[in-house]
Formats: C-alpha cells, sequence, structure tokens
C-alpha cells in the first residue's frame, strides 16, 4: 500500500476517502469558509473595540477639563471605528461568495483570502487607539494641534485599508 502511494497509485482514493470522512462529521469547504468570515467581522470588531476603548476613555479625561475641545477630539475617538467597518464590508462581500457546495480547498481558500482584513484590522484598530490616546492628551494641553496630530493615527489606518484591498482582491479568486 505505501509504495503505491509513492507512486501515485492510491492517491484518489486516499483523497476522496478523507474528504468523505470530513464531509460526514460536518468538516465542509462552507464550514471552514464561514469560520474565516466570521473571524475576519470578529478580529475586526475586536481592534475596534479595544482602541476605541482606550481613545473614549482619554477623551473623557481631556474632555472633563476642556469640553470646548470636543469637536476636535472626536474626530481622533473614532479613527479606530473604521477597521470594524473594513471586516463588516469583507464579511459581507465573502459571504455573497460562500455556497453550500464549496470544496475544502475552496473553503480553505476563502478563510485565506480573509485574513489579510483580520489580521490587519485587529493590529491597527489597537494600534491606531494607542496613538489617537496621545495625540488626544496633545489636543488636550494644545487646542491649535487638532488638525496637525491627525495624521498619526491616519498612518495606521493605511495598513487597514491595504488588508482590506488585498482582502477585496483574492475573494473573488475563492
Amino acid at each position: 500500500m505505501f509504495l503505491s502511494l509513492l507512486e501515485g497509485e492510491g492517491v484518489p482514493a486516499v483523497v476522496e476517502s478523507v474528504t468523505e470522512k470530513a464531509t460526514a462529521i460536518g468538516y465542509t469547504g462552507f464550514t471552514v469558509a464561514m469560520i474565516g468570515v466570521a473571524l475576519c467581522v470578529l478580529l475586526c470588531g475586536v481592534g475596534s473595540a479595544i482602541g476605541l476603548f482606550k481613545t473614549g476613555t482619554a477623551a473623557a479625561g481631556v474632555l472633563g477639563e476642556a469640553p470646548d475641545k470636543f469637536g476636535k477630539v472626536l474626530v481622533l475617538v473614532l479613527l479606530p471605528a473604521t477597521q470594524g467597518i473594513y471586516g463588516f464590508i469583507i464579511g459581507i462581500i465573502a459571504s455573497g461568495s460562500i455556497s453550500a457546495d464549496l470544496s475544502l480547498a475552496q473553503g480553505w481558500a476563502m478563510l485565506g483570502a480573509v485574513m489579510p482584513m483580520a489580521v490587519a484590522g485587529l493590529v491597527t484598530g489597537i494600534f491606531q487607539g494607542k496613538s489617537a490616546v496621545n495625540c488626544i492628551y496633545a489636543v488636550g494641553k494644545q487646542d491649535s494641534l487638532g488638525g496637525k496630530l491627525i495624521i498619526y493615527p491616519a498612518m495606521i489606518e493605511f495598513y487597514a485599508i491595504l488588508g482590506l484591498i488585498i482582502s477585496i482582491m483574492l475573494i473573488p479568486l475563492v
């Protein structure tokens, strides 16, 4: 048996057997693809939530001292929310490409297609929040910096956008 596998004679039968067993326990391409979509939406949401928690608490501290700075602080507070939106967009696009008859390989391909956004959304949401917190504190000290400081957390946004674009490009290939 082992020698015939090396020569390629029994490979289709083994692959078919593994596929049948995986399908019998519910491990299908549809399942893998849905796990990928759920992970993307979830991880982007978690990154946004952590970033928003950090920026919201910093803004509350600054606004407690200077309520007139609300407008300048608001944009900085909301920046990490975009990652959650991007993850949701990828979730909608990807779920439109998923059908019940996906092969296991197609399911794994979909999981791989949404992972750039999932990882980028998680990481950039957290770090954009951290960056924006320091900018919020700076605006609290010097009001005139509001427009200038937005560029620093916005540079982190660029990498979330790259993850979004790559995932959008990969999904139709599944």
